[in-house]
């Protein structure tokens, strides 16, 4: 009976946010996560009627335009007032819904910490029919001309790739291993927060919105440089992670493996109510989008068993996506950093050894990078290294070598 009730007040909100009422689609969100019911036996309200001519803001309206329409942002609807607009972002952006928490003052980033002595640091930006999007490229100091592996990192909510560079150390430790890293930006057009918008059903299709961007951002790099076509993997935080979990899904053809970072499942949700929901506690198995026949792709994931922002359920979910190869062996292997968090590893490997699924479950951290420099934001210095490890685990694998 819960259950179906839980569904009823979903889908009541669902219902408000297509017609631009956010307020009265989270009181009902809010409500349902503190365990009430919603007043009324049959949770509908009274229709408003939507302004004319005026919609949430789209960064790519040429391609989304053909797109479902029950896909809200987070780039809010302007029928609600302005001040719980902005109370809504903030809750959604700030330790209850995309963001990794509330953000502070820090100071400015210095090349050192960006770039190595010798490395190079670059922007550029690609367009096609879904917008555009900057990035910025790390080439290493030992690259003459040779293919090496590529890392496409995607930020989380109210990050920049500067910052989310800076935090992770992705370009010291890939200067260590001679790799490119390219961060591609969300643009606050497309997101007020900078979120990337993972929990729109419209972002989660090979070729179209977001993830045309990002595979494009991918391929161009590609293009412009020489990278190994069959070692190229994608990481993200949060919002990125969710949105790296997606590029997997889509990709497969892509990218060799995927790191996913405090973040949710391709599909976990396909709007804003759903992605509340999702958050808070797990993405439904409605909304998850079940792989076909093909191997899964590899995945490590890292995830605090206290964040509050992306409920730690989510990464077991991420894995249970992929793992529909009953002939994976499991080993769980116990850790602590010292002078900081102990840790749960769980790999799931093939018969040849070799592990295809990897969870670290961090315990006692919160909706941060783990082992992050604190020079960057939403970064946890006490916990094991993410990024080396996350590099660790890419460079393990690569995708089948193509005929001719």
């Amino acid at each position: 009976m819960k259950a179906m009730l839980k569904q009823d007040i979903v889908r009541e909100a669902t219902r408000l946010t297509r017609t631009g009422q956010l307020v009265e689609a989270t009181v009902l969100l809010q409500r349902m996560l503190r365990g009430e019911n919603a007043p009324g036996a049959t949770f509908r309200t009274p229709d408003r009627i939507a302004l004319q001519g005026r919609e949430p803001p789209i960064i790519d309206a040429k391609a989304n335009t053909v797109e479902e329409t029950d896909s809200t942002q987070l780039a809010l609807a302007p029928s609600a007032p302005p001040r719980m607009l902005r109370a809504l972002l903030n809750r959604t952006t700030k330790g209850a819904g995309f963001g990794p928490g509330g953000a502070i003052k820090r100071a400015p980033l210095s090349p050192q910490d960006l770039v190595p002595e010798g490395a190079r640091f670059i922007e550029d930006t690609h367009s096609n029919l879904a917008g555009s999007r900057a990035y910025r490229l790390f080439i290493p100091s030992g690259y003459q001309g040779q293919p090496l592996p590529l890392v496409v990192m995607l930020h989380g909510c109210t990050q920049s790739p500067e910052d989310f560079a800076a935090g992770t150390r992705m370009n010291f430790i890939a200067e260590e291993q001679t790799c490119f890293a390219v961060y591609p930006a969300q643009r606050s057009e497309a997101n007020q927060a900078k979120c990337w918008n993972w929990f729109r059903a419209a972002d989660q299709r090979r070729g179209k919105g977001e993830p045309s961007l990002i595979a494009g951002i991918t391929r161009k790099v590609m293009r412009d440089y020489s990278v190994d076509p069959n070692r190229v993997y994608v990481a993200g935080l949060s919002a990125g992670a969710a949105a790296a979990a997606v590029m997997g899904a889509t990709y497969k053809d892509l990218y060799a493996a995927i790191g996913v970072h405090s973040g949710l499942a391709c599909g976990a949700a396909v709007d804003l109510p759903s992605a509340f929901v999702a958050m808070r506690q797990g993405g439904g198995s409605d909304h998850r989008v079940i792989p076909g026949d093909e191997p899964p792709v590899p995945t490590i994931v890292f995830h605090g068993d206290r964040d509050t922002t992306v409920h730690p359920k989510n990464g077991g979910q991420i894995l249970e996506q992929a793992m529909k190869t009953p002939s994976l062996q499991k080993k769980v292997y116990r850790g602590q950093v010292p002078g900081g968090h102990s840790y749960t590893r769980t790999i799931h490997s093939d018969a040849s050894g070799r592990g295809i699924l990897e969870h670290w479950n961090i315990h006692g951290a919160g909706h941060a990078w783990s082992g992050g420099s604190p020079v960057g934001s939403y970064t946890d210095p006490r916990g094991p290294d993410a990024t080396r490890e996350m590099l660790r685990f890419f460079l393990e694998h690569s995708l089948p070598q193509q005929p001719g």
